[in-house]
């Protein structure tokens, strides 16, 4: 049935082709909608002769999902590494108020830089007291958190977040989220990929079940008895009451520069250069502590376009939160590839390589967050790079006339607006 329902389906393109002719234009100007058509019905056909249909084994809504991953983009050339990943790919770990689900370097291979996770917590659930041999970050996107740290000198901080808030944890500093509202889920983030190796995180109720008794009366001044029930193995997400914010340090508050909050919902963020939405970056020029992850947190209009560009210092890690995206990354030595995202996706672009990022919906924005492993966030503009430059230079260059080049503009255009 399935051989006979693909044979019927490339009849039905032919007979389509043949009964409306592709108009007479540019191979590369030809309507979009007519390249797309077979490869948006989950079948590797172009067409124009090229292809055929599946008739093994496929699972026909990941087909549907990626038509680029089907050669729908011809520009598309030679074996370039898988660069996504879905969080609904992820082992998920439930626990009695909450769960947690990873993208570490054994999921997505590309990503050596950034490790990354969904959390929720339900009202008054902890993540519990630890440390990480790493630096953490973090963003609220729904409900609200309060986190609480102490650093090496003992200062300390007690901080509620709302949605769109973040925060940094320098490596090895210890601390513990609790959810606030009825429910309460954030993204997770840290700077190395390979998250789950031996020695990354540290519980700390996992270490007192594994310190002799005796030692832990001496150090905490106690009976023995009172670490007969610390609880084995340690319960990552636990049930607690919400805690009360009052706790003061004779040693002062980590504040200002020092600061591990940042209350981004707080902050009015202006329209994109480009018109085509906004674009939110804090980095340690804004959040000074965040040393170590740069982010940019960007919502793009239906049909915009983020602009072609590259990143100089540091490979993009991106996390799609809501809408439909596609996205080609070049690079080099004639090497592309083009994939398609929906909400929940992760992916990584490789350090210095060229690419866009394009919202496909037609009625909903594409949001979106960037994080690289750097203390800023730093893009080329492809656009602004050739406007710049000597336009006789780049018309010989790309064989465009000059009128073209000269017509370019100077200024970034970060994300641009669906033409109308």
């Amino acid at each position: 049935m399935r051989l006979l329902a693909s044979l019927l389906l490339l009849a039905s393109i032919e007979s389509l082709t043949l009964a409306n002719p592709a108009p007479r234009v540019g191979k590369h100007l030809r309507p979009v909608i007519e390249k797309r058509q077979s490869f948006d019905q989950g079948e590797p056909i172009d067409g124009k002769g090229k292809g055929a249909p599946i008739l093994g084994g496929t699972n026909k809504q990941l087909d549907l999902q990626n038509p680029d991953n089907l050669a729908a983009q011809s520009t598309d050339n030679g074996v370039v590494p898988n660069l996504k990943w879905s969080f609904s790919d992820s082992k998920t770990r439930i626990f009695a108020g909450g769960w947690v689900r990873e993208q570490v370097v054994t999921d997505l291979p590309s990503s050596k830089d950034i490790a990354a996770a969904q959390q929720h917590l339900t009202k008054g659930a902890l993540r519990e007291l630890h440390w990480h041999r790493v630096a953490e970050w973090g963003y609220v996107y729904n409900g609200s958190v309060r986190v609480s740290a102490v650093d090496e000198h003992g200062e300390n901080q007690v901080d509620d977040l709302a949605v769109g808030d973040i925060w940094y944890f320098p490596k090895g500093q210890a601390h513990t989220i609790q959810g606030l509202d009825d429910q309460n889920e954030y993204l997770l983030a840290f700077d190395d990929g390979n998250f789950d190796a031996t020695g990354t995180t540290f519980n700390v109720d996992d270490w007192i079940a594994h310190t002799p008794t005796d030692i832990l009366a001496k150090n905490f001044g106690v009976n023995e008895s009172v670490f007969k029930t610390i609880p084995t193995p340690d319960p990552y997400i636990l049930k607690a009451n919400v805690s009360s914010p009052n706790v003061t340090s004779p040693y002062g508050k980590l504040q200002g520069n020092s600061s591990y909050v940042y209350h981004l919902s707080q902050h009015p963020v202006p329209p994109a250069p480009g018109g085509g939405g906004t674009l939110a970056i804090v980095d340690s020029r804004n959040f000074p502590i965040a040393t170590t992850i740069a982010a940019a947190i960007v919502t793009l209009e239906p049909r915009g376009l983020r602009e072609l560009h590259w990143h100089p210092n540091a490979e993009e890690w991106l996390y799609f939160h809501q809408g439909q995206a596609r996205a080609t990354v070049f690079l080099g030595g004639a090497l592309a590839r083009t994939f398609d995202f929906t909400a929940g996706d992760t992916a990584v672009f490789p350090e210095d390589s060229g690419h866009y990022i394009e919202n496909t919906s037609d009625t909903e924005k594409l949001i979106w967050i960037e994080l690289y492993k750097s203390d800023r966030v730093a893009d080329i503009s492809l656009t602004q790079w050739l406007a710049l430059t000597p336009p006789d230079i780049v018309a010989s260059t790309l064989k465009i006339p000059l009128s073209v080049v000269s017509k370019l503009k100077k200024e970034k255009q970060s994300l641009l607006a669906a033409p109308k």
